[in-house]
């Protein structure tokens, strides 16, 4: 039978997913990724070790399929979005470690380009704020910082690109240094009006234009693998970063529709259609898809930086659990968080806050606190995050939120959702399929190679899995609220008092 492979390269962990014509999960292969955090608030990956897990997924997920490159129509690619690898034209070998998206080291050249007067210009032609967060800065950094590297890039010797660029290199024998719009709009380079790079903004940061990607819409033509990988060539038909693939998987194709995925961090994406809305509440005016060359659908997105990766935090540094699956029965023991708040700005704070200088918090422990509480504090830190960063999102669209579809690893804990719902105030809808973000991945690739005909095939085949009422009386839910950000409060500007 015909299938998609997607390819779903995420922060902590390498996937691939076999999907069917029903968007139905018919193999999967997933290895754990290291990342390395080499002085406070600094996190890196091997680029190396990025292309190997996510060829070693792949191949296994064919594997236990038992099917051939001949049975895969397309691969599509997701990908953490940000994430900053330079490599050597001529070699292929990267020139430094990956730097990551929730890396802070460029805080600095950040609240210079700020004193600039460049935050008004970056907004404006990218939707986004200047914050370490982005590529664009990490670019720079590297550029400086590694010796006679920007002597190299300027000679056209140096390639740069997001995750799914790398991928495709590698994929293709380094024959294609491609990216697509989603991932070019988050470089802090891109005019997402005009989709083109930005002249104005490359100059502000010295970034050499040669070392960029071509880039093509999230479904097109994006090479083909050299047949080595898998026994055949194969066509990569599909990319888009991991939060807009997210909203392709969830069906998000109509403007008002927002999903919520809960990862390592967790992103709010709400499709505002063909219009861009410029926030006034810190969140993002970015990219949603596009599905052919020249028009683009847009969105507002909040970025949270930590969510499931404080559960990772509650595992390997204090090892309170043994397997990230244990939190919600430990969380289960206790009936609340006794008056105990976990803020996870390990790496700063994203929307609707926007500090690089706040740093994980924990307020009220008493003796009587237990790894129980902390467990249920990390997990109720996800819902808090999630409603700040709606409620800033409501007043931008100025509009109600009515529902949110919800996906990513933490989407399977009940307690989590029903909380979610409770801190909301509207129902929580979870899909049958969780994995979303590499089914709208697959979704892009099908679309490109006429696997699939339109997006409202796709729309049809989207089927909901369980609904999270919310049962909390709205007084309690305000006073929990209140108690949280002044939690949040506490936490901000630690690294630069």
């Amino acid at each position: 039978m015909p299938v998609i492979l997607a390819l779903d390269q995420g922060t902590t962990s390498s996937r691939a997913i076999v999907f069917d014509a029903q968007g139905t999960i018919v193999a999967f292969d997933q290895q754990e990724l290291p990342q390395r955090f080499p002085q406070p608030g600094w996190v890196e990956h091997d680029a190396d070790d990025i292309w190997s897990s996510q060829l070693a997924t792949a191949r296994n997920a064919l594997r236990n399929a038992r099917l051939s490159a001949a049975d895969v129509v397309a691969i599509g690619i997701t990908n953490q979005r940000e994430t900053t690898i330079l490599w050597d034209r001529a070699t292929g070998r990267p020139v430094a470690r990956a730097i990551v998206w929730q890396d802070r080291r460029t805080a600095p050249l950040c609240a210079e380009l700020t004193a600039r007067g460049l935050g008004e210009i970056v907004t404006a032609q990218t939707g986004l704020l200047i914050d370490p967060y982005f590529s664009g800065t990490k670019i720079a950094w590297l550029l400086d910082h590694v010796a006679g590297l920007r002597a190299r890039a300027e000679a056209g010797e140096i390639a740069f690109g997001t995750v799914d660029a790398w991928l495709i290199w590698n994929l293709t024998g380094g024959r294609r240094h491609v990216t697509d719009v989603t991932n070019a709009s988050r470089t802090m380079l891109f005019d997402i009006h005009r989709l083109r790079w930005s002249e104005e903004l490359l100059g502000a940061l010295n970034v050499p234009a040669s070392v960029l990607p071509e880039v093509l819409p999230c479904s097109a033509d994006f090479g083909m693998t050299v047949s080595d990988h898998f026994g055949g060539a194969i066509a990569i038909g599909g990319v888009a970063g991991d939060q807009q693939a997210a909203l392709v998987g969830q069906a998000g194709f109509a403007p008002g529709m927002a999903k919520n995925t809960y990862g390592t961090g967790s992103f709010v994406v709400l499709n505002t259609g063909a219009r861009i809305v410029r926030s006034t509440q810190g969140l993002l005016s970015t990219i949603a898809f596009a599905l052919e060359p020249g028009k683009a659908t847009y969105a507002l997105e909040g970025s949270i930086f930590v969510t499931g990766a404080a559960v990772q935090w509650l595992r390997d540094g204090l090892g309170i659990i043994e397997r990230s699956d244990q939190i919600e029965a430990l969380a289960r023991q206790v009936d609340d968080t006794a008056d105990c708040y976990f803020v996870p700005a390990f790496t700063g704070l994203g929307a609707p806050y926007w500090d690089p200088f706040a740093r994980g918090t924990i307020v009220g422990i008493t003796r009587g606190t237990t790894r129980a509480h902390l467990a249920r504090a990390a997990l109720e830190a996800m819902a808090y995050q999630t409603a700040d960063v709606i409620a800033a999102m409501e007043r931008d669209a100025g509009v109600p939120l009515t529902e949110l579809r919800v996906d990513g690893g933490a989407s399977a804990n009940d307690l989590t959702m029903q909380f979610q719902a409770d801190v909301l105030g509207v129902p929580v809808s979870r899909p049958a399929i969780i994995e979303t973000t590499a089914l709208g991945a697959a979704y892009l690739a099908g679309l490109q190679r006429g696997y699939w005909a339109d997006t409202q095939t796709l729309a049809n085949q989207w089927r909901e899995d369980k609904r999270f009422a919310p049962a909390m009386p709205a007084p309690r839910r305000d006073a929990l609220l209140g108690r949280w950000r002044a939690a949040v409060e506490r936490s901000r500007g630690w690294a630069g008092a």
